[in-house]
């Protein structure tokens, strides 16, 4: 159950998702070197519209995929306020992926597995990497790249996956029927 997981604040506080219930929230693990790391203007309209109805997000860095969030904590935490202006929290950053990936990820791939990239030319560029590194990426739910998205309802369930290909609109119209 999604209320029974927890992650780790920057400082190594123990952060219970049982603090979010009755809150719609984004799990997001993210990058700063990434083609994709644009995202966190995105991700911080969507806090900044939609903070005061319930929605959180858990920022969780981390440096699984091509290495792009080589920072401590710290310097993430400072690149993402003073370049984004994020005001969500960050957690400490860690994996998504493997023997030593969160319990919490473990969890939201049970409940939601990868369902393509979509369409576009990101799509399409991912995807050819994807297929250079495991040409089998597409049959497992392990988390592909940095900016990967679940959204949790106000219940605890997970409604749904957004990769980080997929249209930001899109999240934002899920966030919206939710709230």
């Amino acid at each position: 159950m999604f209320y029974d997981q927890y992650v780790f604040d920057s400082k190594g506080n123990k952060i219970s998702m049982g603090d979010l219930r009755g809150k719609v929230v984004i799990v997001v693990n993210t990058a700063t070197g990434c083609g994709f790391t644009p995202q966190y203007k995105d991700l911080e309209a969507l806090y900044e519209q939609f903070h005061d109805k319930g929605l959180e997000i858990i920022d969780i860095p981390c440096n699984q995929f091509g290495s792009q969030a080589p920072g401590t904590d710290e310097e993430i935490h400072e690149f993402c306020t003073l370049r984004y202006n994020t005001k969500f929290p960050q957690m400490k950053k860690s994996d998504v992926n493997g023997e030593n990936e969160l319990p919490l990820y473990t969890f939201l791939k049970s409940q939601k597995g990868f369902e393509g990239l979509g369409k576009g030319a990101a799509a399409l560029a991912v995807s050819a990497m994807l297929k250079l590194k495991d040409k089998n990426y597409a049959s497992n739910p392990d988390i592909k790249w940095n900016f990967t998205k679940f959204v949790i309802d106000r219940e605890g369930n997970v409604a749904a996956r957004f990769e980080p290909t997929h249209d930001m609109d899109e999240l934002k119209k899920c966030i919206e029927a939710l709230i």
